[in-house]
């Protein structure tokens, strides 16, 4: 099986063995990065006390997608990228915690912030890399802000089989980015 990252003939990148071994990094990174946000906004939600063990256990999301960054782009440029994660994940648990308050102006806030960012974020990984275009990276990190918004006001207001339902998208999408960011530095670096 071969496959083509737009490199020509030189490599069948999509389907050589570094190509899927990152495509299953960036998969297990993109499944952690939803699910560990899920146990958070449920343990907000229910005001759990496991909410600073996994709040904390998010947080390393950033710094293990750094790693991977680390490796193609540099220290400089994996900083970068996690602190911009980062950003992504403490104004999500912010949002939440505001509308579990009540705070629509403390929610609206959070949630301006929160475009924001994953405009910060997409300007970022196309700078980095010409195969993330602007357009569609725009697209996928705004679906995913919206898909995680309905899932945490669905959570917040006790509807489960919608939350769930919401949830399986949340997934489906996260192997469509995780796919997109390995992808992307298969086409570049043509692994």
């Amino acid at each position: 099986m071969s496959g083509s990252c737009g490199c020509g003939d030189k490599c069948g990148c999509m389907f050589s063995e570094d190509g899927i071994l990152l495509r299953d990094c960036f998969r297990l990174l993109w499944e952690q990065h939803v699910y560990w946000t899920r146990m958070t906004i449920i343990s907000i939600a229910a005001s759990l006390p496991d909410l600073e063990p996994t709040t904390n256990r998010l947080l390393r999301n950033a710094p293990d997608f750094a790693r991977v960054f680390n490796h193609f782009y540099g220290n400089r440029v994996a900083f970068k990228f996690e602190q911009l994660l980062t950003d992504h994940l403490v104004i999500a648990a912010e949002l939440v915690n505001a509308a579990k308050a009540g705070n629509s102006t403390a929610a609206a806030d959070a949630e301006r912030r929160w475009y924001v960012n994953a405009d910060e974020i997409v300007h970022f990984l196309n700078c980095i890399n010409p195969y993330w275009t602007k357009k569609h990276m725009r697209e996928m990190w705004y679906d995913h802000l919206a898909l995680t918004k309905a899932e945490a006001v669905a959570r917040l207001n006790n509807e489960f089989k919608k939350d769930i339902a919401i949830f399986d998208n949340i997934e489906k999408e996260a192997l469509m980015m995780a796919d997109d960011f390995s992808n992307g530095i298969i086409r570049k670096f043509c692994l």
